[in-house]
């Protein structure tokens, strides 16, 4: 009567979904998504590597390459953006050429460069929107519980 749910459907209703999700999230959320995708990315590139599992380290490598060329990258304002977006796009065109050489080298240690050099962006960008606690915060906040 019921079939089981084919992994293609699922696939797709996944895809939906994120789709969706991306259209009502607001910038900052969808920039910090993708910077923990590349991280997630490579690291599940190297952990491939290290079982020699070749066709999951070349997915997971092409996914952090996307994600950097297709998301990252173009979502730069290179006009309004200054050098802060000028330093930005050569960094991610440094790690696409990395993770490139990784991939065809079967690298880890360039797997690791590229993780090193996008951790402390993506911390820093998850940081901007954690809310500064001060002492008249806290007296505020007091007040208003009390």
């Amino acid at each position: 009567m019921f079939s089981a749910q084919s992994p293609r459907a699922a696939n797709a209703y996944q895809r939906i979904n994120v789709e969706t999700s991306m259209h009502t999230m607001d910038p900052h959320q969808l920039v910090n998504l993708l910077l923990q995708g590349i991280i997630r990315a490579i690291a599940t590139a190297r952990g491939a590597l290290a079982r020699d599992d070749v066709l999951l380290k070349c997915n997971s490598v092409t996914k952090a390459i996307r994600i950097l060329d297709e998301g990252l990258s173009t979502a730069l304002d290179r006009e309004e953006g200054g050098e802060l977006a000028a330093n930005l796009a050569e960094l991610y065109a440094y790690c696409v050429r990395r993770l490139t050489l990784a991939n065809a080298r079967n690298d880890d240690a360039m797997l690791l460069e590229v993780q090193r050099l996008i951790e402390p962006i993506a911390q820093g960008w998850s940081e901007i929107r954690k809310p500064v606690v001060t002492d008249s915060t806290e007296s505020a906040r007091a007040l208003l519980e009390a």
